[in-house]
């Protein structure tokens, strides 16, 4: 297995890790109620997935 040959530095170890974002979260409104929720998901508002009740709410 390759060793590498020098000790890499604190600053670019942590310049390769400033790249490490969270991204911000997809949201997108619900076709029944227009609240917004996660996409692919059951809405919580009104319980509804796919235009179809899921959920009672």
């Amino acid at each position: 297995m390759a060793v590498p040959k020098r000790k890499k530095s604190r600053s670019r170890t942590r310049t390769r890790r400033a790249q490490w974002k969270a991204a911000p979260l997809t949201l997108v409104a619900c076709d029944r109620c227009q609240e917004t929720k996660r996409p692919h998901t059951v809405c919580q508002n009104c319980g509804t997935y796919d235009k179809r009740q899921v959920l009672a709410v």
